[in-house]
């Protein structure tokens, strides 16, 4: 699709008469116009306003002339799972469960691996296959290349780590000792749980990526622990297979 077909779609969608979408970008409406007539294109820190405005990437608005990969994992990027900024606009560069809110969240290449393989395997493609190609595929994106230069000197692992001591000191009786934390989005793990009241709410933001893991209970043959937290809580519930009968077990602020 043509910028000009991107940009009006959008508008419309979004309910924005012309003189209102200059309004909130600081344009005139004379220039969307032109922009929806084919005859220019919104300067790029224009675009970036748009894409805040929209929540759709730049490459969107452009009709989609790149196909964008996360930089750190290598998956396609689609708007929906592109990281965020501090500021929370869309990185480009990165997947939500590589990048969020400014952070990266591997520094160690075998453990995003030992994440990526899980989700690659299938009925064509070995765990073999898939773990060789990622150690040859990932030295080759830009995040690992200029790791030294892009990371953080290991404080983001520290965090993690402070995070897991934190959950172990909590003693949840079935619950095995937790060793690993990996990035979750919201809307993959945010399951209803049942109030006494019997209604049924959840707790996370499926636009926010969580820290978090899944372990098997040592006393309950198939009840799971599901484990999430960020800097504000630390959050902890039961569920059976596929997430089914879910319970909340801790919700504690940190």
């Amino acid at each position: 699709m043509e910028t000009k077909n991107v940009l009006y779609d959008l508008r419309t969608k979004n309910g924005l008469s012309q003189d209102e979408l200059a309004e909130k970008i600081f344009v005139t409406r004379q220039a969307i116009s032109r922009w929806e007539n084919g005859e220019t294109v919104p300067n790029t820190e224009t675009l970036k306003l748009l894409s805040k405005l929209y929540n759709v990437s730049i490459n969107t608005l452009l009709g989609s002339p790149q196909k964008l990969i996360c930089q750190c994992c290598g998956m396609p990027l689609e708007d929906g799972v592109i990281g965020r900024n501090e500021d929370g606009s869309l990185n480009e560069d990165y997947c939500k469960w590589c990048f969020a809110d400014g952070t990266y969240t591997y520094s160690n290449m075998d453990d995003l691996i030992e994440v990526c393989v899980r989700n690659m395997v299938n009925e064509d493609f070995t765990e073999e296959q898939a773990r060789e190609y990622l150690k040859q595929s990932l030295p080759k994106l830009d995040y690992w290349k200029r790791y030294e230069e892009l990371g953080d000197g290991g404080q983001f692992e520290e965090f993690k780590q402070k995070l897991i001591d934190e959950i172990n000191n909590l003693h949840i009786d079935g619950m095995p000792k937790l060793t690993k934390l990996n990035a979750l989005v919201g809307k993959f793990v945010n399951l209803e749980y049942p109030l006494p009241s019997g209604v049924n709410v959840k707790f996370l933001d499926d636009q926010t990526t969580y820290l978090g893991n899944q372990l098997e209970s040592e006393i309950v043959d198939g009840l799971c622990f599901g484990i999430l937290a960020n800097m504000e809580f630390i959050m902890i519930s039961t569920y059976e297979a596929e997430g089914k009968n879910p319970e909340l077990i801790l919700y504690k602020k940190r």
